[in-house]
């Protein structure tokens, strides 16, 4: 994150997942970036989902490339799991997470994909 802010570099999580969870792991590991995920309220007597959208996972992640890409932003993006399948799609770049869903789809599919084991690998690979 050093390395892409460094650069000018806008980064950001775009997940299906729930932004309380993601914002403290994030916030431990001294990473400050935006969170933009579906919320939850952990109330006692049961706890309810906020979709972000009313997509298959609840966030259109693809949506959030294309906009970033139509605004003039090379879009990056990195992910692992079928969620980010359309995304992959939008981006000028992906990086797909060694032997996960995303990196298979995007080969059976001809889509240029990178694997990747760790961030380094993606830091490298940027030039960042």
């Amino acid at each position: 994150m050093r390395a892409a802010h460094a650069h000018g570099a806008w980064v950001g999580v775009v997940s299906a997942g729930i932004r309380q969870v993601i914002g403290p792991a994030l916030e431990r590991a001294g990473v400050d970036v935006p969170v933009f995920a579906n919320d939850v309220d952990f109330n006692p007597a049961g706890w309810a989902l906020t979709f972000i959208d009313d997509s298959l996972y609840g966030h259109d992640k693809a949506a959030r490339v294309r906009a970033a890409r139509d605004g003039g932003a090379r879009t990056i993006y990195v992910g692992d799991g079928i969620s980010d399948f359309a995304a992959a799609h939008e981006a000028d770049a992906v990086f797909a997470k060694k032997n996960c869903a995303l990196e298979r789809y995007a080969r059976e599919r001809g889509l240029p994909v990178t694997p990747f084991s760790s961030f380094d690998e993606i830091r490298v690979a940027l030039l960042l």
